[in-house]
């Protein structure tokens, strides 16, 4: 690692900072550090801001709206910032996603992204694929604008799709308690199989890779001839490639490597205490 080697901030996994925090964010970033709690132990790290020491900002969100109207890339930019953009847009549902802007207005975000930053420094993100049954009795899935969705992504040179299927996590099962008849259903592995090759299929004809975020157990079971790759939702080596520079390569060893993630390092400077998301997916 040579000294001028910079580091990558995200921002973040754990809330989405373009869509509720971008204030604070941009008061941190005005005082040049992050001051960042463990998760788990709570111990505060402080995180150097300046551009003399951040290669790329990685924002993650759902809804770019305010990001895009107080135009902070612009502001960051002319700071001396790289940006990179994860943007999840999953198919409409009210019940899995109530407090995101319509899909059309989402698909609009993505393209004054590309428009504004290139297409190149943009991941679509449809993740996470749900099954579920209804109090009707109905088994359904979120699939079904997902053609719609990579039409308008492939029109405006996204290059990059990354999916996963839900993880049923214990805080997935206290939420629904308010949906009486509304439960998970996690699909067999030859299910999710079927859909990884048919989703690879129709992007293929779009000119967009597929990549699977922590879904080592499918990568491992998909046949010879698929493409489809282990995710890296913090791509340095990418990001070396679209701004040059000097940064580490070295995978996190602090996501879920095992699971088959292929993130490289950077810092989260998110907070699940301290920034709650507001979303109520």
């Amino acid at each position: 690692m040579t000294t001028d080697t910079k580091i990558v901030l995200s921002a973040s996994r754990r809330t989405d900072i373009p869509a509720f925090y971008l204030a604070w964010f941009m008061e941190r970033i005005k005082m040049g550090f992050f001051e960042v709690a463990n998760p788990f132990n709570q111990r505060v790290t402080r995180v150097p801001a300046t551009p003399d020491k951040v290669h790329t900002i990685v924002f993650w969100s759902k809804n770019f709206h305010p990001f895009l109207r107080e135009q902070i890339g612009e502001r960051l930019q002319q700071a001396g910032y790289n940006l990179f953009f994860n943007f999840s847009i999953n198919s409409h549902h009210p019940v899995l996603e109530p407090n995101v802007p319509p899909l059309t207005d989402r698909l609009g975000q993505m393209k004054q992204l590309c428009d504004r930053y290139g297409s190149d420094a943009v991941n679509w993100r449809f993740d996470p694929i749900c099954f579920f049954q209804t109090s009707a009795g109905m088994a359904e899935n979120n699939l079904h604008d997902f053609a719609y969705i990579s039409e308008h992504a492939s029109q405006w040179g996204i290059k990059r799709c990354i999916t996963s299927f839900m993880d049923h996590y214990p805080k997935i099962k206290r939420r629904l308690s308010s949906l009486p008849g509304f439960e998970f259903v996690d699909p067999p592995l030859e299910k999710k199989l079927e859909i990884i090759l048919n989703l690879e299929n129709e992007l293929a004809a779009k000119h967009i890779q597929l990549s699977a975020c922590c879904e080592k157990k499918i990568i491992d079971a998909l046949p010879p001839h698929s493409t489809v790759t282990n995710s890296s939702c913090i791509p340095n080596d990418l990001l070396l490639e679209l701004y040059g520079g000097h940064l580490s390569l070295k995978k996190d060893t602090g996501q879920r490597v095992k699971a088959g993630c292929g993130c490289k390092v950077s810092v989260d400077i998110g907070s699940y205490r301290d920034h709650p998301c507001y979303h109520n997916c």
